[in-house]
């Protein structure tokens, strides 16, 4: 049995590939929950955040003898859950963008004026980044909400850290512009 805690991404992926399945557990035990709240963040409908991430665990899986290791294995996975994500916008599932307020303060449902004004905030900033060119929208998600550095931004979008940072910087210009106006 795997330690959920000690062993690395690239341990737990040869364990895997060598038969141990709680390997595979311990996986889905660490990045399911970013992987939510990122697929989430992209749009897609509470009610589909499950069936996306059982996609793309089940395509990671089956294709992880393609992971070549030289990246790394939380940004691979986020790309392959990007475009679980989106093939579900493509056939049409779409709904529109939702951030999630998962480790953020929850107004104050005594204060009128106060939920007020947070849901209109939260209106305001769900409508600036369902705007964003969908590129700027994954790159803020992932650096904003998940945290990742941005090689490995890169890495789950397929583009370059360069890259990624013009594009954060972007989407921060953008959303201050919508928020501020």
């Amino acid at each position: 049995m795997i330690d959920p805690v000690g062993p690395d991404d690239a341990s737990l992926v040869e364990a895997y590939q060598a038969g141990d399945e709680s390997a595979a557990g311990v996986l889905v035990r660490r990045y399911s929950s970013g992987m939510a709240r990122f697929v989430y963040g992209l749009g897609a409908p509470a009610s589909d955040v499950d069936d996306i991430l059982q996609e793309a665990f089940f395509r990671a899986f089956r294709a992880i003898g393609s992971f070549r290791g030289d990246s790394s294995f939380r940004g691979w996975l986020f790309r392959i859950a990007a475009n679980a994500a989106r093939d579900l916008h493509r056939r049409g599932r779409r709904r529109g963008v939702v951030l999630s307020i998962d480790d953020h303060e929850i107004p104050d449902l005594s204060d009128p004026a106060g939920e007020a004004e947070a849901s209109e905030a939260e209106d305001s900033l769900n409508d600036a980044l369902g705007r964003l060119p969908p590129k700027q929208r994954d790159v803020f998600l992932l650096r904003a909400q998940q945290g990742m550095p941005y090689e490995e931004i890169a890495e789950a979008l397929g583009t370059t850290p360069g890259a990624a940072r013009v594009h954060y910087h972007h989407a921060v210009k953008r959303l201050k512009e919508a928020m501020s106006g």
